[in-house]
């Protein structure tokens, strides 16, 4: 009963700290449409086209992190998999 408890207060912890720094993506107005799919594509290109430039010349790369943030609020988590399985095999449409 205790560990029931516990875990109870934990969880309801957790998921307050996740409500408090919860974001959704900011309005972009080359995107005004309610479709977000380009939206999507493109913060997901994005982050990993500032990855890759900062990683190249040995910057930190925190500033990329706003484009992962808007991505993975706006992609849905399969399509995400799925680009990063094609990344991983060199078989990513995208130019990164």
């Amino acid at each position: 009963m205790v560990f029931l408890k516990n875990f109870r207060l934990k969880m309801a912890e957790d998921i307050k700290a996740k409500l408090e720094n919860y974001r959704t993506a900011p309005f972009d107005a080359r995107f005004p449409n309610q479709n977000q799919t380009r939206n999507c594509w493109a913060n997901y290109v994005d982050y990993h086209r500032c990855q890759k430039a900062l990683t190249a010349k040995g910057a930190d790369i925190s500033p990329c992190e706003w484009y992962s943030r808007v991505y993975k609020s706006l992609c849905p988590v399969a399509w995400v998999e799925k680009w990063d399985e094609q990344r991983e095999a060199g078989t990513f449409p995208g130019k990164i």
